[in-house]
């Protein structure tokens, strides 16, 4: 029996936490370290660009657009190569990582 209270609190707790992730409130510095950490920094140079250099050379349609199709992109803008993957993100995602992007555009 208390195995089974014990599992019952258990599957209870996750799933208010998998709720909280689907929340519109998702945190742009969430999605950033769920998908982005791996290859950007927020403001210094890693394997692609900082967020401060993205948000102050880029339009909200172009952060959005490279997110979701960045070979489509890279040719636009004339690329050679571009080693992004491509993010399937949810509408809420995109915002709030796109919001979290610009959020590093330098002041002038």
């Amino acid at each position: 029996m208390k195995i089974m209270i014990s599992t019952f609190f258990l599957i209870f707790s996750l799933s208010l936490g998998l709720h909280a992730d689907n929340d519109e409130s998702l945190s742009g510095k969430k999605v950033f370290e769920t998908y982005c950490w791996g290859c950007h920094h927020q403001t210094a140079v890693a394997f692609g660009p900082p967020f401060s250099t993205i948000a102050s050379e880029r339009t909200t349609e172009q952060i959005q657009a490279m997110i979701t199709d960045p070979k489509g992109v890279s040719k636009v803008l004339g690329y050679k190569r571009n080693a992004m993957p491509a993010l399937k993100l949810t509408p809420v995602e995109l915002d709030a990582i796109t919001e979290y992007i610009l959020s590093f555009r330098e002041v002038k």
